[in-house]
């Protein structure tokens, strides 16, 4: 039987697995073969990213393409690089071994990805060697030997530029080959042996000089070196001038998510008003309109709200990714994080949670150290949201009086910076804590290689921004939809009995809840009223400024609001508004956020332990702060 009819008659979908460096070109080749007919999942078990897609072999047989998670090597050290060599060697659960491997190599970068080809050799299943951003080093003059390579390394090599998919038929036609081949083969039981294993540390090195003399051998250096990379790394790598630059593109990020957000935000908002409205007007009042309007349509507005901002954080990350500006960012990062006991890449995580913490926490999957992603994880909701931002505003308007500091700040202003300060330090400190008492030693030192600057592709940059809003948008809201409607239920059962004055909150299991735990909380300053906006508060934290409003009998739009200001202005003491304040800096977090650390931690010990150390914090900067106040005379 011919291969072509083996192909046509006996062979399902072929499995395709792309394997590659980070910053290869790997995921540009996996959108650019695949488009729009892709998946995203977890991996069963562990909360890897799959990223699966189809497409049609030249001889009209289909396949599955999976986008395998990025590593220099199967010696895995991170759950990603565990899922990479697991998925090569076919030990997933429930997963089949895939038919061929393509391994994606940066044509401009051959040494680094060698290692991982010769450990590919060794498993002894067929790939072939997709020479990716081959334009850029044929613009370098760099010449690649490709006959000879492919003889070292036992694998067929293909060219390609995935961004503008050049080389994809070739590659594909190669790897449909080498699948039809190796079913024949296993069919005759002559099938290549896997004889990798765990190297140890002599074997390293020699697999290290093994890449070195291939690349000797089989590349000569650019007759056109590439000097432009090494003029730009010369000015944004300096100690100095590269923060600053850093610092002005992270303030650019910074302002955008906060400014180009806010109108989308608000249609969003407005959407979802008026669709509440809509559903007010034709149901009847009673528990199914309260369900639908104050359940289900708050709980999924309150999730998408964020969509903006998050979209927004994202295109940043992307972009700078794409670019090769990522990696020499978190390089400058890295002792400034180290110090606290932070990794390099977590200025990312840290900084997308000025938004929300949501995408700071889904972010932390740029860090390969599992006990560096968790400090990372830990401390990132510390960061000032802009969740907080309502509470903020409301009692700073009320209580702080606008007057100049040292005739140019306004007090307010400094009041709002000290605030967005306190979380920056706390956040510091805290990872400094758990470096020292949990995870003892030194932060894993920050190796990586400096990938070539690049425009980044429009296309691969939205298909990938659509990837994160869609994953953002079906996992978060899973797990949030079901908390906002039991916060809905704590609030609204049991009814007021008849004759009831008071408001509806104070008589149900919520309001119940904040009588019963009032007395903890008096020693910081605060009355049932604030007790009882801190329950629903916990389904988003600006939910307190509308709870503070029902409490007291005001109502939630913007006039109620100045009217909200104005009243605990005189029904609170200044020591308790700046303990309500110290409190929202370490708040514990909203269900949103624990519903996303569980997600990514697989557990629910670690939402537990960020709820109960954030817990204690912000009980203790109350405590402090409503004490201090009141020895100076502002209670």
């Amino acid at each position: 039987m011919t291969d072509a009819a083996l192909s046509k008659t006996q062979l399902g979908p072929a499995r395709l697995a792309l394997v590659g460096n980070p910053n290869s070109g790997k995921t540009a080749l996996f959108n650019a073969l695949t488009g729009s007919r892709q998946k995203v999942a977890n991996y069963a078990g562990v909360t890897v990213e799959r990223k699966e897609g189809v497409l049609t072999l030249p001889g009209g047989r289909g396949a599955h393409v999976l986008d395998l998670p990025g590593t220099y090597s199967l010696r895995a050290r991170s759950p990603d690089e565990v899922v990479t060599r697991d998925a090569v060697l076919g030990r997933l659960s429930g997963e089949q071994p895939p038919d061929v491997v393509i391994c994606v190599a940066d044509a401009t970068n051959l040494r680094l990805v060698l290692r991982l080809v010769l450990e590919l050799k060794q498993v002894g299943r067929p790939f072939v060697l997709a020479l990716n951003m081959f334009d850029i080093a044929q613009r370098q003059g760099l010449r690649i030997d490709l006959e000879r390579l492919s003889a070292e390394i036992g694998a067929p090599i293909v060219t390609t530029v995935a961004t503008r998919k050049r080389g994809l038929e070739e590659l594909v036609a190669k790897a449909d080959a080498l699948a039809v081949s190796h079913a024949k083969l296993l069919e005759e039981g002559g099938a290549h042996e896997n004889v990798w294993r765990e190297p140890n540390a002599a074997e390293i090195r020699a697999a290290h000089r093994e890449a070195q003399r291939i690349v000797k051998e089989c590349v000569r250096p650019p007759e056109r070196p590439d000097t432009v990379t090494g003029k730009v790394d010369a000015v944004l790598l300096n100690p100095v001038g590269g923060l600053l630059i850093l610092a002005l593109l992270l303030f650019v990020m910074f302002q955008a998510v906060f400014t180009w957000a806010e109108p989308l935000m608000g249609l969003i908002e407005a959407g979802f008003a008026g669709l509440s409205t809509g559903v007010a007007a034709v149901l009847p009042d009673g528990l199914l309109q309260s369900l639908i309007t104050d359940g289900l349509i708050a709980g999924v507005g309150s999730v998408l709200v964020f969509l903006p901002q998050i979209v927004i954080l994202f295109f940043f990350i992307l972009v700078l990714e794409d670019s090769g500006y990522m990696t020499r960012a978190a390089f400058l990062m890295d002792k400034i994080m180290g110090g606290a006991g932070l990794h390099g890449r977590a200025f990312i995580p840290l900084l997308s949670s000025f938004a929300c913490a949501i995408p700071g926490i889904m972010s932390t999957r740029v860090i390969d150290n599992k006990h560096d992603r968790l400090t990372t994880i830990l401390v990132a909701p510390l960061m000032t949201c802009s969740a907080r931002i309502p509470v903020y505003t409301l009692i700073i308007a009320a209580f702080i009086p606008h007057t100049k500091v040292w005739g140019v700040f306004s007090l307010p202003g400094l009041v709002m910076f000290g605030l967005y300060a306190s979380g920056i330090v706390s956040a510091l400190v805290v990872s400094f804590v758990i470096r020292k008492i949990f995870w003892r030693g030194t932060v894993e030192p920050f190796m990586m290689e400096l990938p070539t600057y690049r425009w980044p592709e429009p296309r691969n940059v939205a298909m990938n921004l659509w990837t994160r809003a869609r994953i953002f948008i079906e996992r978060a809201g899973r797990i949030i939809l079901p908390l906002m409607v039991l916060v809905w239920v704590l609030s609204t059962f049991p009814y007021p009995p008849e004759g009831a004055t008071g408001p509806a909150i104070d008589y149900s299991f919520a309001g119940r809840i904040g009588h019963l735990i009032a007395p903890v909380m008096q020693p910081i300053g605060f009355n049932w009223q604030m007790t009882v906006a801190l329950v629903p508060g916990f389904a988003a934290r600006e939910v307190a400024v509308a709870a503070l409003g029902t409490v007291y009998a005001v109502g939630g739009d913007d006039e109620a609001g100045t009217n909200l200001g104005a009243l605990l202005s005189h029904q609170w003491s200044l020591a308790t508004a700046l303990s309500f304040l110290a409190w929202y800096v370490f708040a514990p977090q909203c269900a949103a956020t624990l519903g996303v650390v569980k997600r990514e931690t697989n557990g629910w010990t670690w939402p537990t332990v960020m709820f109960l150390y954030m817990a204690g914090l912000a009980y203790l900067a109350s405590f402090v702060t409503y004490h201090v106040a009141v020895a100076m005379g502002a209670g």
